[in-house]
């Protein structure tokens, strides 16, 4: 068993905390006050070959793997989570034209994020989160095609996209059998984005509607077989839950470096923070709690890698992490006291942006419902 990381992963991890800390932290505050994304933080990533790791060298990747991936997100999510995730989240988009996708859609929309485009995730309606199987928009059959109808919400970069992975039902009363995946361009007659969603946290990362008014997608734009789309969304989470599970463990670590700085620093009742048991093991917990999510982490995207089945690996890592990262955040605020409920320190940023964790790619609780069914399985 090695736990050692490969002379090429340990570069790509360095580099990614090196632009970290140049570029995206400090711009964090301002993105997050400004509620946009620095365009600019995403054209010095790509020029730096920090995007898309994992895609394949047919369509102009790299073809790294998803645990480079996972130490790229980790490291940029360490300074910033908004940003960090709208810079990865292009994995979400790519994974089903990657999974289920004929050799021409993959070489022309796996190349163009490749390139530097931005692309997006269309999962979620307003009266379906959670129960993916629930989601009621439309997919009617036409001559050479099919005609969406319906919308998206919390649609993560959908106001900068160049195209949607959309998934939509092709038959409403087949429950999860009846919906299948699309790729749809943004410059679809009928599609329209409205304006980013004010949110608590992660006011960086641009999520919005996503409207589909008698949207024409030709046949050659379908991913997959029809009635296909249910399994293909449960095997894109297997692959980018590792992913958004790295999101957390960023978070936790900042939330560590944080604390840890201000108690070594920050005197009360005649010594330093960290030298009240009380705050000392606030911090220990933290770092066990980082180790623990991180391991989790890195098992579920080397599984990934090594093209084995990792669904229960994947949930747990996410759910770990996401409730790690609230935990972590909430006990940082603690230990700043006063000054952690301010604006002045980061913690407030790391608290309001850490929550969305236990809420979106599967709620924690739902990663426990995946869990267990998994353990039935067994």
């Amino acid at each position: 068993m090695d736990f050692d990381l490969t002379p090429d992963q340990r570069q790509i991890r360095e580099l990614a905390g090196q632009f970290s800390d140049r570029e995206i932290a400090p711009r964090a505050a301002q993105a997050d006050q400004d509620k946009s994304f620095p365009m600019e933080v995403h054209e010095r990533a790509l020029a730096l070959g920090l995007l898309g790791v994992n895609l394949p060298e047919y369509a102009g990747g790299p073809g790294l793997g998803t645990v480079e991936l996972v130490l790229v997100t980790e490291a940029f999510c360490r300074g910033c989570l908004g940003i960090g995730s709208t810079l990865c989240i292009n994995a979400l988009a790519t994974e089903p034209i990657a999974i289920a996708g004929t050799d021409a859609q993959r070489r022309e929309y796996l190349a163009r994020v490749a390139k530097g485009a931005l692309a997006s995730f269309a999962l979620t309606e307003p009266a379906a989160g959670s129960d993916v199987s629930g989601i009621r928009m439309r997919a009617d059959r036409k001559p050479g095609g099919y005609v969406l109808h319906g919308s998206k919400i919390w649609i993560s970069n959908a106001n900068l996209a160049e195209y949607f992975t959309v998934f939509a039902k092709t038959d409403l009363e087949a429950g999860h059998r009846g919906m299948t995946a699309f790729i749809v361009p943004r410059d679809s007659k009928g599609l329209s984005v409205g304006a980013p969603l004010g949110k608590l946290g992660q006011r960086a990362a641009p999520t919005c509607e996503v409207f589909f008014d008698q949207v024409f997608v030709p046949d050659d734009h379908r991913l997959g077989e029809e009635g296909a789309g249910f399994a293909l969304a449960m095997a894109v989470f297997d692959r980018s839950r590792p992913m958004v599970a790295a999101f957390g463990v960023g978070l936790i670590e900042r939330c560590l470096e944080e604390a840890q700085r201000y108690a070594t620093e920050r005197k009360s009742m005649g010594k330093r923070l960290i030298d009240h048991q009380a705050v000392a093991h606030k911090l220990a917990e933290m770092r066990m709690r980082l180790e623990s999510a991180r391991l989790l982490t890195y098992q579920s995207a080397w599984l990934v890698d090594k093209g084995r089945k990792n669904t229960i690996e994947a949930s747990m890592a996410k759910a770990s992490a996401a409730d790690s990262a609230m935990w972590a955040a909430s006990e940082a605020v603690q230990i700043f006291g006063g000054m952690g409920y301010s604006t002045e320190y980061p913690v407030e940023k790391l608290f309001r942006d850490a929550k969305v964790l236990q809420i979106y790619e599967g709620t924690s609780e739902i990663q426990r419902n995946v869990i267990a069914r998994e353990l039935l399985k067994a």
